[in-house]
Formats: C-alpha cells, sequence, structure tokens
C-alpha cells in the first residue's frame, strides 16, 4: 500500500491508501504550505531507529503511524525498502512525514516547485 499525495494552492495532502489508513489511524493529513519546508528522497530510511510508536504498525518491511524520537513526532507511512519521500514541516504536530509514494521523483519535484510558486 501507499499514499496519495495532494497539492492544491494553499495545502499539502497526504492520503494512506487501503490498509495503511487502519494501520497508520489516518484518513488524511492536509498540511498548509506555509508549514512545509521542503521533500527530499532517502534511500536508507527504512533502516533508521524511528522512536517509540503510538498508535501505529511497526513489522518489518512495514512502519505505518506516529513514530517520536528525541521529543520530534514524524508520520511514517512506509511499505518497503527503497526510496521513501520525507517531507520536512514547521510548527505542525508532526515534524517531518515519511511516505513510500508511486513516484517518488515526481513528488519530491512537485512539493518542492509548489513551494517556490507559492
Amino acid at each position: 500500500m501507499m499514499n496519495t499525495v495532494t497539492i492544491t494552492d494553499s495545502a499539502l495532502i497526504v492520503e494512506p491508501q487501503g490498509l495503511d489508513k487502519l494501520w497508520s489511524f489516518t484518513r488524511k493529513l492536509e498540511i498548509p504550505l506555509d508549514h512545509v519546508r521542503g521533500a527530499t528522497l532517502d534511500s536508507g530510511a527504512d533502516s533508521e531507529p524511528k522512536g517509540l510508536r503510538a498508535p501505529g504498525l511497526n513489522v518489518p518491511g512495514k512502519w505505518s503511524g506516529t513514530f517520536t524520537k528525541d521529543g520530534d513526532r514524524s508520520f511514517w507511512n512506509v511499505s518497503a525498502p527503497g526510496e521513501t519521500v520525507v517531507v520536512e514541516l514547521s510548527d505542525e504536530h508532526y515534524a517531518r512525514l515519511f511516505l513510500t509514494v508511486d513516484q517518488p521523483r515526481s513528488v519530491v519535484d512537485a512539493v518542492n516547485l509548489a513551494l517556490q510558486q507559492h
């Protein structure tokens, strides 16, 4: 399963698909573009320590939900090792979003382009 990422004139919208809604306890995240600092690709994110999970799912090859590490909350919905999209946020419930998406490079480019034009 993956996430659908939509960018509007004013927001970044992340929607977990299928059972990921259940596992992540999240139907939709809507982040004002003013609170998005940028997006990158991280091929090693899956091997990083994620911190404490609450609530969510943490099984080999699948991380979904809220994880807290060093006082920072991150939203993870990563289904497999590979190119994980990492979105840096400010003034939000989460400091970062870690996402598996269909076309990671395109999503990163679209987020960063939207920020330049915003």
